[in-house]
């Protein structure tokens, strides 16, 4: 894998700064987290959109086909939400008060932090709600 030159902005850092930009984007595909014990994602299936490898085996986020809404089944959906703020990977408290803003309305959270931006992932019927929650914590930052 080839490195990131140096000359590549490494992202915010400042928290305020990054409250107030979060600019959060959500996906239209809902998503699944799959548990794969012995590593092998099956042909059939679609390009992951995240993997991650633990002791006992491989967690994949997969795209549900179009359609699939099933909001009783055991194998929830959930919904991405890209924050847009370029944060650096080093910054500190960004994913402490998002979460915290989440969780006072009760909405489970999975983040998960890439090089240019965090990204949640959260029950699809309450993308909506994440949403407005998320918008909330911007403007209040915003207006401090």
């Amino acid at each position: 894998m080839a490195a990131i030159p140096s000359s590549i902005a490494l992202g915010e850092t400042d928290l305020d700064r990054l409250l107030s930009g979060l600019d959060p984007q959500l996906h239209a595909q809902a998503l699944r987290f799959v548990h794969v014990p012995n590593g092998d994602i099956p042909p059939s299936q679609p390009a992951p959109v995240m993997l991650f490898r633990e002791d006992e085996g491989l967690t994949c986020l997969l795209a549900d086909a179009p359609g699939d809404e099933n909001p009783d089944s055991d194998d929830p959906q959930w919904a991405q939400i890209t924050l847009r703020v370029h944060s650096s990977l080093s910054a500190v408290g960004l994913i402490a008060a998002v979460s915290a803003a989440l969780a006072r309305e009760g909405i489970a959270c999975n983040p998960v932090s890439a090089f240019h931006h965090d990204h949640l992932f959260v029950p699809w019927p309450r993308r909506h709600d994440a949403l407005a929650a998320l918008a909330r914590l911007q403007a209040k930052q915003t207006t401090c």
